[in-house]
């Protein structure tokens, strides 16, 4: 039978197509109306164009399809169960949304990745979404992955420590916690109460006598033998029983065995129980809202206003609350609540296993299908569930009624933060609102561990996923030279802009505008690449530097102003220095010279946290790290025989190659190192 044209599509070609995965139904499922253009009406045709020449050669199994743009960026990742029938849909060229129409306007070329199953489909389309960010799709806007509590499980005295990431090390994980702070907070307490070691392996296996955790009771101190390993074991397992949920059974043993001390006068061991108790108790009591019929539960809840989305995340395990996190997705507005809700939820558990049961505020679309591809990476069945009575219904009640106070929180701030930032432009006389700001300082201590910071602001505020640190590299620079290191930053941070976001020419732009061509209005909405403004913190040197360093890059068009402080350092003395006018201060009390100072002030303090954090990697750094083929297992194997670092360099090469795990090429590669010069 021959091929049948593109071109040629015939009108019962989609009618094995399922409604739910075409974009040409409302909500109501009836057709949706005529697209109301703001683009080319023309470049609806041509990408249909390019999507028929694709259909005509597309399985009819289920796979990911990606669309792309004419510069080859991503515009929407997309699943299907059927994919000839689901890029079919899209292929018809009428009764699209105004979203689907802006997106098969811009489609220049498409891709495609068949799967065995719908569910594989699903977990990759996450996967994708979560890696390329394609516009068209919800995105997720925080991606910080979540903290647990481990309890290892590779070594003789398991360790209990906080966890980020995945999950390679032996052990028992409990969480997620929302914050840091309450997995510090419950660490501690763990420590107080089971007397279970924190440090590292290879801390512990070098101690010759307790340390100071033993001391205060914080630790037994098994790297001593201050307790047998068997009682040590025991202790650690009472407190995977304590996370693990069974925290009444062990509090009332606690409870049994401080009796049993007090009535054997045994006073000191009863006072430890005593701690120990108390201890668990402050875990439990600062879990606020706890449930009586919930004991693993994820509960989502969305809210919308002004056409901005928030979703609400409560985590629930062993009956408690261990917090909660406020996302607020990048959405279209065209996007209905159920689908912005099953899109984050498939992207959210895209790196970290579901708990058993998922609680949603709204209808997710393919629910089963969704549950299906969280129950695949778990060895249990996942449930996702729209409750609608009982304590669930109460609970996603309560985490909508907090979704709805964030998302008025943040639209109040959000208003707030514009009219900063008009009264800003305004104060520096700027030709329009900036957008985008991006403030520089510079951190060292006499020259050493130079780190240079770039913090960014924005209509939403600090936006901290595109914040930067520098490291100076440059040897030419003398140490201590500032107006050096701010040249380097700014060189090395605009060659790479211009490399990779080359800004369009104000010729072009003219005459793009006289062409009668819109602009995207996705592409308008996005948070530009470019700032408007740029503030750096010093005087008129700094500025100098400044300018210099962008002259030599070839940029221009950027507005620069330098922020000197005022005598004696005070707050609300600063001078501004701008090019062709006089420097000038602005009133004391004026809300726009609070927000530029809140502004320094964070740079001020992500660049000296920079440079701490590089400053502390230096202190701790071990000349084995240095060389090629020492890991951690042969590096812990040389500390434990030698016992110092000192001692390994000192060593004869017949000692180093007589070290048990150390075989001869480790060893001669150990001597040639610290021996190089003789």
């Amino acid at each position: 039978m021959p091929r049948r044209a593109p071109s040629d599509i015939p009108e019962d070609a989609f009618d094995d197509e399922d409604p739910s995965e075409s974009p040409a139904l409302d909500e109501a499922g009836d057709l949706a109306p005529e697209i109301d253009f703001d683009f080319e009406p023309g470049a609806v045709q041509a990408g249909t164009e390019v999507i028929r020449r694709f259909w005509s050669t597309l399985p009819g199994s289920p796979g990911v399809y990606r669309m792309f743009d004419a510069k080859g960026d991503v515009l929407y990742v997309g699943k299907a169960k059927n994919l000839k029938a689901r890029v079919g849909s899209y292929a018809r060229g009428q009764a699209h949304s105004n979203r689907i129409a802006r997106m098969i306007s811009q489609t220049a070329a498409m891709e495609f990745v068949t799967t065995a199953t719908e569910t594989e489909a699903l977990l990759l389309e996450a996967n994708l979404i979560k890696q390329l960010k394609p516009r068209f799709n919800v995105l997720m806007r925080d991606d910080k992955s979540f903290p647990y509590i481990l309890v290892t499980e590779d070594g003789p005295a398991p360790q209990i420590v906080k966890h980020r990431g995945a999950r390679r090390r032996k052990g028992s994980y409990y969480g997620p916690f929302a914050s840091v702070w309450a997995v510090n907070r419950t660490v501690n307490a763990l420590q107080r109460a089971f007397l279970l070691r924190t440090c590292t392996d290879s801390y512990y296996e070098n101690r010759t006598r307790p340390c100071l955790l033993f001391q205060i009771k914080r630790c037994s101190g098994p790297c001593t033998g201050e307790i047998a390993l068997a009682d040590y074991a025991g202790m650690a397992d009472a407190a995977k029983n304590f996370l693990a949920g069974k925290s009444n059974a062990v509090k009332d043993r606690m409870r049994a065995e401080m009796q049993a001390a007090s009535e054997a006068l045994e006073f000191e061991r009863a006072a430890r129980f005593r701690d120990r108790i108390s201890a668990l108790s402050a875990i439990q009591g600062v879990q606020g809202v706890n449930t009586q019929g919930v004991e693993e539960a994820d509960v989502f809840a969305l809210d919308e206003q002004a056409g901005q989305f928030c979703i609400e995340v409560f985590f629930f395990r062993n009956f408690q609350n261990w917090g909660n996190r406020a996302y607020f997705p990048k959405a279209d507005r065209s996007m209905t609540p159920d689908e912005v809700l099953g899109s984050f939820i498939g992207q959210f558990y895209d790196d970290k296993p579901a708990p058993r049961t998922v609680l949603t505020s709204h209808a997710v679309e393919d629910s089963e299908l969704v549950a299906a591809a969280l129950s695949s990476r778990v060895p249990y069945r996942v449930e996702v569930h729209q409750p609608r009575r009982g304590e669930r219904k109460a609970l996603v009640e309560y985490a909508q009624r907090n979704a709805k106070e964030a998302l008025g929180r943040r639209l109040a701030d959000t208003a707030s933060q514009g009219k900063l930032l008009v009264a800003l432009g305004q104060a520096f006389g700027l030709e329009g609102t900036p957008r985008r700001i991006e403030v520089y300082d510079n951190s060292h201590i006499m020259g050493t561990n130079a780190v240079g910071g770039m913090i960014v602001a924005g209509p939403t505020g600090f936006m901290k996923t595109h914040y930067r640190t520098f490291n100076i590299k440059s040897e030419e620079l003398t140490p201590g030279d500032d107006y050096g290191m701010m040249r380097e930053v700014l060189q090395r941070r605009f060659k790479r802009l211009v490399k990779e976001a080359p800004r369009t020419p104000p010729e072009a732009e003219a005459a793009r505008a006289e062409g009668g061509t819109p602009p995207d209005p996705a592409e308008s909405e996005a948070f530009p690449a470019w700032p408007d403004l740029v503030l750096i913190d010093g005087g008129k040197g700094q500025l100098d530097a400044a300018r210099a360093a962008l002259a030599e890059v070839g940029v221009a068009g950027v507005a620069l102003i330098g922020i000197a402080k005022g005598r004696d350092r005070d707050a609300g003395r600063e001078t501004f220095f701008v090019p062709g006018r006089p420097a000038f201060k602005l009133p004391p009390r004026d809300p726009t010279l609070y927000f530029v100072q809140r502004l320094r002030d964070e740079a001020h303090r992500f660049a000296i946290g920079s440079h701490r954090a590089r400053r502390k990697r230096e202190m701790v750094r071990n000349p084995l790290d240095e060389i090629a083929g020492i890991g951690p297992t042969r590096k812990r194997a040389l500390l434990h025989h030698f016992g110092t670092v000192k001692a390994i360099q000192g060593a004869a090469f017949e000692d180093l190659a007589r070290t048990p795990g150390v075989n001869v090429a480790t060893a001669r590669a150990v001597y040639d190192f610290f021996h190089a010069g003789a």
